[in-house]
């Protein structure tokens, strides 16, 4: 009687829990040198089967439709060194807020991330998209539909190792691929001509501003002093008058400047940056000697002026060329800084510079015959070994009186626990 059959009730050991697990009889360990044997024995399936996948993946790789790439490599911006250090130290106690370009301290972005990040705005994107019609390229209706199929097209990365940006375009064309890399570039170009991006553009920016707006206020109080001579007939100011109202509107000038330059240093700068800390307390002493002089907005009127020298009817007068000193002094400060701020973008080289066009690709980067064919074979390969293993187990369970009784067993616990299912 077979060993896996109890003597009465003629059920097998696995439908007796009971039987403890050891009393069934352990299989006989397939060796390495077995499997050896079936792999020789079907090595003609095998080598069928792998040359038979390897060609296929030749034919697709001939059949896919062919896409190129096409790359543009581009150097950021770079901050440098400032010169306007050493330009502004003309302006003694003035300071510079241009001796601070470039500073690493300042915590300023990673100019190939704001680069990549500018190359990916939506604004290029749909550039890119209305300079190749792509939106009827892509039959697309909506524009967004258009920067989608766009995006897959278009790769930008920043390479950390060499600190480039690296723009690849893939199309099935291979002149579109690079026209639409250059391209890529040229529309950023535009769009970048109008952005401080770096350290040294935003502070050009700001001060040039700043001018505008001190040219048209000492405009404005030019003509106002004009008037006032035509209204009181007082063309000249004795020598201690006029050398007074130059001292007030001077240091009223210098603390306008550095309020000014305090501005623009917090827009790139931390509380805790030296040099501004430094403009504070420069601002600081600029204020107390003109609260000690009476040289602020409201009481600067007749501040340090002998009431003897200058008549009641010459008041007026004296306020109108008090204020045409302070816009102009205002200006020239302006002025310095706005040009050195110039020079440091001027050295800082322009936005974005081409390493390397992107020219027309003289081969195609997919499909690769080579990948298709290796991968191919390796697929054989591999399911050709999975399937004679398959087999051969099939056929020792079919020969195997044992195995075959446990299959039977195992179909019957399937089945009742199938019907156990449907009943429930």
């Amino acid at each position: 009687m077979n060993q896996f059959r109890e003597s009465e009730g003629g059920l097998s050991s696995i439908d007796r829990p009971d039987l403890p697990i050891k009393d069934i009889p352990a299989e006989k360990e397939v060796s390495l040198l077995d499997l050896l044997i079936v792999v020789l024995r079907e090595r003609g399936l095998i080598l069928k089967t792998t040359f038979g996948l390897a060609f296929l993946g030749l034919i697709l790789s001939l059949v896919l439709p062919n896409r190129y790439k096409a790359v543009t490599s581009v150097l950021p911006p770079r901050e440098n060194a400032s010169v306007g250090s050493s330009l502004m130290s003309q302006l003694g106690a003035l300071g510079s807020v241009a001796s601070l370009a470039g500073g690493s301290s300042l915590g300023l972005k990673n100019p190939n991330d704001l680069q990549v990040s500018i190359l990916k705005s939506r604004t290029v994107e749909d550039a890119v998209v209305d300079r190749f019609n792509l939106m009827e390229r892509f039959h697309a209706k909506r524009r967004s539909v258009a920067r989608d199929n766009l995006e897959h097209l278009v790769d930008i990365e920043a390479n950390a190792k060499d600190g480039l940006i690296y723009i690849t375009v893939t199309d099935h064309n291979p002149q579109q691929a690079a026209e639409m890399a250059n391209g890529y570039i040229e529309e950023f170009r535009k769009y970048s001509a109008g952005l401080a991006v770096t350290e040294a553009s935003q502070r050009r920016l700001f001060f040039e501003q700043q001018l505008t707006q001190a040219k048209d206020n000492l405009a404005t109080a030019e003509e106002e002093l004009k008037k006032t001579e035509q209204k009181t007939g007082l063309i000249q100011l004795d020598s201690q008058a006029r050398a007074t109202i130059s001292l007030v509107a001077g240091l009223r000038a210098q603390i306008a400047a550095k309020q000014a330059e305090i501005t623009a240093m917090r827009s790139f700068a931390t509380d805790e940056n030296p040099a501004l800390q430094l403009a504070e307390q420069q601002l600081a002493g600029l204020q107390a000697q003109a609260q000690k002089i009476g040289a602020t907005s409201e009481g600067a009127t007749n501040a340090l002026l002998p009431r003897g020298n200058i008549q009641e009817v010459s008041l007026e007068y004296v306020r109108r060329f008090r204020d045409v000193k302070y816009y102009e002094t205002i200006f020239e400060l302006l002025a310095r800084q706005y040009e050195i701020a110039k020079v440091d973008e001027a050295k800082q080289g322009s936005i974005i510079q081409v390493i390397d066009r992107a020219v027309v690709p003289d081969h195609r980067s997919f499909p690769s015959k080579l990948i298709f064919t290796v991968v191919g074979a390796f697929l054989g390969f591999f399911f050709s070994i999975i399937w004679i293993f398959t087999r051969a187990s099939l056929r020792r369970i079919a020969s195997n009186p044992d195995e075959r009784e446990r299959v039977e067993t195992l179909k019957t616990i399937l089945s009742r626990e199938k019907q156990t299912a449907n009943i429930n």
